[in-house]
């Protein structure tokens, strides 16, 4: 099996953030101090994923290409697609199918906040594994979500969209590891009754095989969807509080790239000429200066 590729779905309308994403993508919007996809991009580049899709509508495609053009000053290789209609997540993954090839999957939303100690660990081990793996997070109101129930072994037995009664309260992030037959499992649904490719129902075959894991994010993490005004400032918040507290950045994806040694110091230092009336670019200094301490 071929290396692990990203795909990062940075489309849809955003109607829950309605006036303002009738204009703008609401990936590029920012929480805090970067744009919405820096933190869903980080995500993949955490796992060591250094070749991503990303997938976005007509209108928005042009943003994310001249925030990130090809990539290669970040040590990683971008492409992009167009989904013309939002018909669903797992759609993402007929998009992307002759980019995928015969390689694994990670399939990331581009709304999608993580952050926990540890996550970078958690993220490699899982992307070396062979099987399908969703992650799960405890939430307060699983109504609203897609729902993974398990047995005492900790073994997924079913999966639930927005149950009435929810058997768990752990609800199935926009996180999803896939091995590559995800692409025909897609190519073979039916649109449900939103007329859209439901996500749940490709978890729901490999469960039904026996062939998904569930990697839990326990009460040290931190996961939001930001699709919402609420959440968009609470995961805001969480941010500038702990960088202002802690004097790193969440998110930062030319840090990353530079501890993975994709990319070295005289690289590291053409960004920050570029950044340099910016503190993310004084902050980009301290990662190259700590370097040499």
């Amino acid at each position: 099996m071929q290396n692990r590729k990203g795909i990062l779905l940075a489309g849809g309308s955003g109607t829950r953030l309605h006036p303002v994403t009738k204009i703008i993508s609401k990936q590029i919007l920012p929480l805090y101090d970067k744009p919405m996809i820096y933190y869903s991009m980080s995500v993949l580049m955490l796992a060591g994923i250094k070749d991503i899709l990303i997938i976005s509508t007509p209108r928005d495609i042009v943003f994310f290409k001249n925030l990130f053009q090809n990539g290669r000053y970040m040590g990683i290789n971008l492409s992009y697609e167009i989904q013309e209609q939002p018909k669903g997540i797992a759609q993402a993954l007929i998009i992307a199918s002759n980019f995928i090839g015969k390689s694994s999957i990670a399939l990331m939303l581009g709304d999608n906040f993580f952050y926990g100690n540890n996550l970078e660990e958690i993220l490699i081990k899982t992307s070396k594994k062979k099987t399908s793996t969703i992650f799960a997070y405890e939430v307060n109101d699983p109504t609203r979500y897609g729902i993974v129930s398990t047995n005492k072994k900790g073994i997924p037995t079913k999966i639930s969209e927005k149950p009435k009664k929810p058997e768990s309260n752990f609800a199935v992030t926009g996180l999803y590891f896939y091995e590559n037959q995800a692409v025909d499992i897609a190519q073979s649904l039916k649109p449900s009754s939103r007329n859209e490719l439901e996500i749940t129902d490709v978890n729901k075959y490999f469960l039904n095989k026996k062939k998904l894991n569930v990697q839990y994010l326990s009460r040290g993490f931190a996961w939001l969807d930001t699709g919402t005004f609420e959440s968009f400032f609470e995961a805001s918040q969480l941010i500038r509080t702990i960088e202002n507290r802690q004097g790193i950045k969440i998110g930062c994806l030319e840090e990353i790239a530079f501890n993975k040694g994709w990319i070295k110091s005289n690289d590291l230092k053409k960004i920050i000429k570029d950044l340099n009336k910016s503190k993310y670019g004084e902050y980009l200094k301290k990662v190259l200066n700590n370097r040499w301490k």
